[in-house]
């Protein structure tokens, strides 16, 4: 799939070079389709990096990709310049009076705040609520999975004692599932955080559906009947060298964290880490575009309103 980005983001040299289908404005008008509106709202500190991650997920499909990129306030950056943040990022104002076919909110480096002391949660909480009448599907990923499932079912936050890090073995709970199609009976994925997603307690408090599960890191993938809110409780976009960038980060500010889990080669922070989960991050995001959004979205956003969600499948 080609994503059409603005030829200036960082994201679009780095993309190319890794050949990666990156079209420009120009050729991307002369064909004669109507390209996917996907608006990611980036929560993450590193915007430059978070962004690059994700777009590259989003390049694996036959269809054009239009993707804009969202930021939650107008607070200066200590990790994004200035100058990025004006060139490429929207204000919820100037996006509020359309309609997208996708929305993708990503984690962001909150899993020990309360949501009552998060600066933003008050605007965040208007986006989400904005989402259900403007956008055909929302992926929450990570801490936005836990913030969509505050709005959605009022859960309380529930927090682990230690950290979670680290890739971990999950299952795929149905074969018919079309978010899982082309998935392995089990699969790995990275996990970085301190939120906790109990099976037995999403199943008592939500009407999910629970689509993989991890004995250790609980559950990874969830989604309403109609696919229009789907929740990715770990980081599928990460790079190979993420989860060391913040071992190594948090040991030098003596937080003393737990090495990884199933990381490193020999479990040796000295060895190179190795991407054990590009095949499955790839394929969901491919269901995401494909099932979730393309083949429930009206042909002309502005006709939303009138468009019918439906459930086509039975999950087993």
């Amino acid at each position: 799939m080609p994503i059409r980005i603005p030829d200036s983001l960082p994201a679009s040299d780095i993309l190319r070079k890794e050949n990666i289908f990156v079209m420009a404005n120009s050729r991307a008008t002369k064909q004669e389709i109507r390209p996917l509106k996907v608006l990611i709202l980036n929560l993450m500190p590193k915007k430059i990096e978070t962004e690059t991650q994700f777009m590259r997920l989003l390049s694996n499909s036959p269809l054009q990709v239009d993707v804009e990129l969202l930021r939650i306030d107008d607070r200066p950056s200590k990790n994004t310049p200035t100058e990025h943040l004006n060139t490429f990022y929207r204000q919820f104002e100037m996006v509020k009076n359309r309609h997208f076919d996708g929305l993708i909110i990503t984690g962001a480096p909150l899993g020990l705040v309360q949501f009552e002391d998060v600066i933003y949660w008050d605007h965040l909480q208007t986006i989400m609520d904005w989402a259900n009448n403007h956008v055909t599907s929302t992926l929450y990923v990570c801490w936005a999975a836990q913030a969509g499932l505050k709005l959605l079912y009022d859960l309380p936050k529930r927090t682990r004692k230690n950290k979670l890090s680290g890739v971990y073995n999950h299952q795929a709970l149905s074969c018919i599932h079309p978010i899982l199609r082309g998935f392995d009976d089990t699969f790995v994925a990275p996990h970085s955080r301190y939120a906790d997603f109990s099976l037995n307690y999403l199943q008592e408090h939500t009407d999910l559906d629970i689509l993989a599960h991890s004995d250790e890191a609980g559950v990874y993938l969830a989604s309403t009947k109609d696919m229009r809110n789907v929740f990715v409780t770990g980081h599928p976009e990460y790079d190979a060298n993420t989860l060391d960038i913040e071992f190594k980060r948090d040991a030098s500010e003596g937080m003393e964290p737990e090495i990884p889990l199933n990381y490193y080669p020999d479990n040796n922070p000295d060895n190179r880490p190795i991407a054990t989960w590009r095949s499955h991050g790839h394929l969901l995001f491919s269901n995401w575009l494909n099932y979730c959004v393309y083949q429930q979205t009206p042909y002309d956003l502005d006709d939303f309103a009138n468009a019918t969600f439906t459930n086509h499948y039975d999950v087993k």
